[in-house]
């Protein structure tokens, strides 16, 4: 027997994801809407739960982001349950994977021991080294080869700019052959010439243009309804 009082028991950490990975089960199982569902139909909840939780980091509060990364997790879960099904995959297989790849792509963190002075430490390093360690892994045939050409049109211009900056490209460069490129277009490749620039500006500033276009726009609906 212990000596003294006994404390309260430790919490049972990942209890309630097993929980969680049953429950989906058991609906998959039993629930008539659940059980019909497809990678395919639940592609729009994805998006939806996904925006959802962008507006809760955004403009919500700790309680609200809680319970909108749970609404996003249920999305991870049921796509796993209906692989899962299939023979495809499982839930293990998803989270094995994501940690293999982030071992792997981290190694100034889970690497060999060595010269911890020679590991880089800040961001910019950082995300270069992921990069690198990407770019072995999965070798690109084009420039959008691996970009989803579903992004916001912001974000996918960021991305193709980084891919052809990383590629040997000057920023310069590509400005001035988008320039040229729409001169004798229409006006709206014009229109898009003039943002590939905004993209650059927002880029060398260290400025998210997604995010920052959506918060301005957001501020004005809020200054315009409050008349």
């Amino acid at each position: 027997m212990p000596d003294g009082p006994v404390g309260p028991a430790e919490p049972d950490v990942g209890s309630a994801l097993l929980e969680f990975r049953a429950v989906m089960a058991q609906l998959r199982a039993e629930c008539g809407w659940k059980s019909a569902q497809t990678h395919r139909s639940l592609a729009r909840y994805l998006l939806e739960e996904t925006h959802e939780t962008l507006d809760a980091i955004e403009t919500g509060t700790p309680d609200d982001l809680r319970e909108e990364l749970g609404d996003l997790l249920l999305q991870v879960y049921f796509h796993a349950a209906i692989a899962e099904e299939s023979g495809a995959f499982d839930l293990e297989d998803v989270a094995a994977g994501i940690v293999a790849k982030m071992r792997r792509r981290n190694p100034h963190v889970f690497g060999p021991d060595g010269d911890a002075a020679g590991r880089p430490t800040d961001p910019a390093a950082v995300n270069e080294l992921w990069e690198s360690v990407k770019a072995t892994e999965k070798p690109r045939d084009g420039v959008l080869d691996g970009i989803a050409p579903t992004l916001p049109a912001l974000l996918l211009a960021d991305k193709v700019l980084d891919r052809l900056v990383r590629a040997g490209e000057p920023v310069d460069d590509v400005l001035a052959r988008s320039t040229a490129s729409s001169a004798s277009s229409a006006d709206d490749a014009g229109v898009g010439a003039e943002l590939l620039r905004v993209v650059a500006r927002a880029r060398a500033a260290g400025v998210d243009p997604e995010q920052a276009l959506r918060e301005l726009a957001r501020g004005l609906a809020a200054a315009g309804g409050s008349d």
